[in-house]
């Protein structure tokens, strides 16, 4: 009777083939993730503006009427501070792109992890 050397083949090797290779599947979808993102924000370019508008008026807003109380000086602090929206929304823009496929890729990342 011969005995074959089963090394390869014992339980824990093939366990640790196993999550290695799952790892690297995780690893590769989460990089698929990042890059679709990524695509995403670049083509999007609009929409994220959109949204950046809209938080910033949103934001505005909420942060003058919790500092100024006084009617008159709240409004004109609201008007002035439109100003600079462009700048902010340039910036913004810049940011978002860098910045937010990353974290919504981490994000969603460990809202599927167990």
């Amino acid at each position: 009777m011969l005995v074959e050397n089963t090394k390869d083949t014992q339980p824990s090797t093939i366990v640790s083939k196993t999550l290695t290779e799952e790892k690297r599947q995780q690893e590769e979808r989460f990089r698929d993730i990042l890059l679709l993102l990524q695509n995403l924000f670049e083509r999007e370019d609009k929409t994220v503006l959109m949204v950046i508008d809209c938080l910033y008026d949103l934001g505005l807003v909420n942060f003058i009427n919790k500092k100024i109380s006084s009617r008159p000086i709240n409004e004109l602090f609201k008007s002035i501070l439109k100003l600079p929206k462009p700048l902010f929304k340039i910036i913004a823009l810049r940011w978002v792109k860098k910045n937010a496929p990353l974290a919504i890729t981490k994000w969603l990342y460990d809202k599927v992890r167990f």
